[in-house]
């Protein structure tokens, strides 16, 4: 199924007494770009995430975001380093002694010292951990690459629509082409005979120009290749895999094409069919931009 490059996927579950939250966020880019913000005490998570993350995306500027909190109790201890906190006061009451002050010293005094609390954070079990935050992540990826998907249908009808839309031009561009050529005979023919009057108009001179004319107007092998290229497009639109980079190589044969055929036409209303066909073409180009 085509899927777009942008979506956002989100989970949040409470496991294994932590609070565990997985955003995901992802826009256009040519290759497949992670980054994360993941607490500092979990910094062993990141490469784990983004394994799992390229498992299932292939391209795109990824995004995730991981919060995880404690729900049941705290997960750290705090104790007093006692003999710090009585060397604190010694010092305060020699300044006391020495400089003459009022003993104004509290418990709230001696708080102010953090260096005196110890604090140890529990022992976590770091495989528990990692399974639990790969469940929602799952989960955040499942949402993400649904929306990710149902963007992707939509991309997907407009682009068959434009190649409707170039399909019926390069008809168009088929049944007018041959026409330019028994027109430009019938002008040559109608300017010999003006010039020359009553002299016979060699009749094997016009058909020998209209021939050349024939030759560097004609556009079969063009809007061939093109034909093949709008159905080879529709088929990779079927495609299961990702499919971004060989649409974008062949919308650049179709231009190629399309380039090739405005070059060669004489005519006013080739020349609005191919300006549509390459405005067409253009869409596309710039609507592929943003599928995986």
């Amino acid at each position: 199924m085509i899927s777009s490059m942008t979506g956002y996927g989100r989970s949040q579950q409470v496991l294994g007494g932590k609070d565990i939250m997985v955003e995901i966020k992802a826009v256009n880019h040519r290759f497949f770009e992670f980054s994360s913000r993941i607490p500092r005490t979990y910094g062993y998570l990141e490469e784990k995430i983004k394994g799992y993350v390229q498992q299932r995306v292939s391209r795109g500027k990824v995004d995730v975001n991981v919060t995880i909190y404690n729900v049941e109790g705290s997960d750290a201890s705090v104790k007093i380093n006692y003999d710090l906190a009585a060397q604190y006061v010694d010092a305060l009451r020699g300044i006391q002694d020495e400089l003459d002050l009022t003993d104004d010293l509290s418990l709230s005094s001696i708080c102010r010292f953090s260096d005196i609390f110890v604090i140890t954070k529990a022992e976590e079990d770091e495989e528990e951990i990692v399974q639990n935050v790969k469940t929602v992540l799952e989960e955040a990826l499942d949402n993400f690459i649904l929306m990710r998907q149902t963007e992707g249908e939509r991309l997907k009808a407009d682009l068959l629509n434009k190649l409707d839309s170039i399909r019926e031009n390069v008809a168009k561009v088929e049944e007018r082409s041959p026409k330019t050529v028994s027109e430009y005979r019938e002008r040559l023919y109608q300017k010999m005979c003006e010039v020359l009057k009553d002299t016979r108009v060699d009749e094997q001179r016009i058909l020998t120009e209209a021939a050349i004319f024939a030759e560097k107007v004609a556009v079969d092998e063009e809007t061939v290749r093109l034909k093949s290229h709008i159905a080879q497009f529709g088929q990779i639109l079927q495609s299961e895999e990702p499919i971004g980079r060989k649409l974008d190589f062949l919308v650049q044969e179709m231009n190629r094409e399309a380039n090739t055929i405005g070059s060669k036409a004489q005519d006013l209303l080739l020349a609005h069919l191919v300006v549509d066909i390459k405005s067409d073409i253009e869409k596309i180009r710039e609507q592929i931009q943003n599928i995986e």
